[in-house]
């Protein structure tokens, strides 16, 4: 997949690390899928939603459901950090 945008830092909450080391969770592959604006399990809405910021320098937000659960991914506005999170994390 080729990268739509990058980030700074990547940074991920204990939860998360936790959750897919015990579901056995690719967190790069994750992280491959959400740079190139595969944003996920989300509505449409939300999925261009996600388009529109990317192109205004905002946001985005992907969604995965992975087994066991849910991931979320993050990109801050100025593309200075992502983070990976649950849905509990937020």
């Amino acid at each position: 997949m080729t990268p739509k945008f990058t980030s700074e830092d990547i940074v991920a909450t204990s939860n998360a690390v936790s959750f897919m080391e015990r579901h056995s969770v690719d967190g790069k592959a994750l992280l491959d899928r959400h740079f190139a604006g595969d944003w996920g399990d989300q509505s449409k809405g939300d999925l261009r939603t996600n388009d529109t910021a990317l192109k205004n320098g905002e946001r985005v937000m992907s969604s995965y459901d992975v087994e066991g659960g849910k991931i979320w991914i993050i990109t801050e506005w100025d593309r200075s950090v992502t983070t990976i999170l649950l849905p509990s994390d937020y």
